[in-house]
């Protein structure tokens, strides 16, 4: 009955993760997979979080469905982190729902975008995340690609960029990421922002502006920058966000769709998004989000989160100049000052496909293909090895 399907070749970052597991060696490091750990290699279960579900596990509360949209006070705190004050609250509106992490974000917004308009096309970053391209395609958009990375500087490629936004179909959508992007690390300066917020509002170009990891670049408010100045404008636009990182909560699929569309049409985006969600998933699940919304509505709470967020974000940092350091001390003949202008828990390394090969086979260092690795993999136990690795299999190319 199912033998006419084609073969699905697994999702290149989740094998990865795979092929690491099943790997003997001790010494092994996983620079591979998107996910923040502690100097000793583990996943951290935050102290804010501890703190939020002893309390909640307490109380007792009953675990009826949510409605579609999710619980309110978890809306309303979303709102606040991304928007502050920005909106012109007499003119626009946001619509908030729950979402079972960022890509169920990412998922309800396609939905929503095709239902709403069948005839536009999608143009996401070059590179991007690979799962952007696969949840737009499988929404049933057309995806394109605009300039981003440029391997000749390894630097944001602005006039690039720039000219594709320009030269956009009017009523286009554009995948943006505010801050920490993934795969690159790699962010345009905010004069260099304003420029592209300038040309697709001349383009009438809709940006879907999607924030995984609000915090870890240069700070909660400074992440966010690019929302605001958006709202600032009087834009129309959506925004997909995820806690998975930035409270440790990955398995709790905690996220959030946001629409910013005037105060006349609210009411019908708010209940076409709820009719996606329907379609989906039906409700979203309650105890992460009821976690990130004690942390986040509690005052005490919420300053510790921020504590233990700029720990997570300086560690990062430190790695980031740890990696820079080594390997400049093994190749002093090269320039690895690009990965230090990098943000965020990717390093764009510049690696080829046959020497992450390598890395993988001869040394036990995984990163992805295309020479992006986690920068929260490293640690002071292994930086050492990882750059020793690095240096001798560039010195093979």
């Amino acid at each position: 009955m199912f033998e006419h399907l084609p073969r699905y070749a697994g999702d290149p970052i989740l094998g990865l993760m795979s092929e690491f597991f099943a790997d003997p060696r001790m010494d092994k490091v996983n620079l591979g997979v998107g996910i923040y750990y502690d100097e000793q290699g583990r996943v951290p279960l935050l102290d804010c979080v501890a703190q939020a579900e002893r309390t909640l596990v307490s109380e007792h509360q009953p675990r009826s469905y949510l409605p579609m949209e999710g619980e309110p006070a978890y809306r309303a705190l979303v709102h606040q982190l991304l928007f502050a004050k920005s909106l012109n609250e007499r003119q626009f509106s946001t619509s908030i729902v729950q979402t079972v992490g960022g890509s169920g974000a990412l998922k309800v917004g396609a939905d929503f975008l095709r239902s709403a308009w069948p005839g536009r096309e999608v143009w996401v970053s070059d590179p991007t995340w690979d799962n952007h391209i696969g949840i737009f395609e499988g929404a049933g958009f057309k995806v394109n690609r605009y300039p981003y990375y440029d391997p000749a500087t390894r630097a944001f490629d602005y006039e690039g960029a720039l000219t594709a936004f320009k030269s956009m179909p009017a009523q286009s959508i554009v995948l943006l990421h505010p801050c920490c992007h993934n795969p690159t690390g790699i962010q345009p300066t905010r004069e260099q922002w304003k420029g592209i917020l300038d040309a697709l509002q001349a383009s009438e170009v809709t940006p879907f502006l999607d924030i995984a990891y609000q915090g870890f670049g240069q700070g909660l408010d400074d992440d966010a920058w690019v929302i605001r100045e958006c709202a600032a404008r009087g834009m129309e636009f959506l925004v997909s966000s995820s806690f998975s990182k930035t409270f440790s909560l990955y398995g709790e699929r905690v996220g959030a769709l946001s629409v910013v569309s005037r105060i006349h049409d609210a009411e019908l985006v708010f209940g076409q998004l709820k009719l996606s969600i329907r379609r989906n998933y039906s409700s979203p699940p309650i105890f992460g989000a009821a976690l990130v919304a004690r942390v986040l509505g509690t005052p005490a709470l919420r300053q510790l989160w921020q504590s233990e967020l700029a720990t997570m974000r300086s560690r990062i940092v430190q790695m980031r100049a740890q990696l820079v350091d080594g390997l400049t001390r093994l190749m002093p003949g090269r320039d690895f000052s690009f990965l230090q202008r990098q943000e965020g828990m990717f390093a764009y390394t510049g690696l080829s496909v046959a020497q992450v090969q390598a890395l993988k086979m001869d040394h036990g260092v995984y990163a992805v293909e295309t020479g992006r690795i986690c920068i929260a993999g490293l640690s002071p136990h292994n930086t050492d090895r990882v750059c020793a690795a690095f240096a001798k299999v560039m010195d093979k190319s």
